[in-house]
């Protein structure tokens, strides 16, 4: 992969985040590239550089992306420069969410209590979601252990390298 296609990828990563959650393009920017870049940390100047973006709006992406946990930033020892690299959980740690699940389950069937004493019909959209959120928080713990097994599969085979 070229320089041009890492960036290309990158940008893409940027639109995409950007129309799926209304990130600012170069959060998702960020995100894209410390997904191809080498060497896989990188300092907030070699972002700025890699992405012809400035340092504040880095600034900005790091700590969005820090905040949800899917980079971690780190500072080696000796060093007065802080490197940013992709969580390598960042993907599978949605699979541990079931609790998230069970607190939008309970939220909705507040909204439930709310209605009452309304129609069926006017409850129909939040007692589906109480329904879709328990399914979630049920299924999730059962899906986590099947791709960590798969992964592990995948990794004992040689397909998918482990780790450093």
């Amino acid at each position: 992969m070229s320089k041009d296609d890492e960036v290309a990828f990158a940008d893409h990563v940027g639109r995409w985040f950007a129309q799926q959650f209304g990130m600012a393009p170069i959060t998702g920017r960020v995100l894209g590239w410390l997904m191809v870049c080498d060497p896989p940390a990188q300092t907030p100047a070699q972002l700025s550089a890699a992405l012809s973006a400035s340092r504040s709006s880095i600034g900005t992406a790091v700590a969005v992306l820090e905040r949800l946990s899917y980079i971690q930033r780190y500072r080696p020892a000796g060093e007065r420069v802080d490197r940013i690299r992709l969580d390598p959980e960042f993907g599978p740690r949605d699979l541990d969410a079931a609790q998230q699940y069970r607190e939008h389950a309970a939220m909705t069937r507040q909204g439930l209590s709310a209605l009452a004493d309304t129609s069926p019909r006017r409850r129909a959209r939040l007692l589906e979601l109480a329904a879709f959120y328990d399914f979630l928080a049920d299924r999730l713990p059962q899906v986590a252990a099947e791709w960590r097994s798969h992964r592990d599969a995948l990794r004992a085979s040689g397909e998918l390298p482990t780790p450093d």
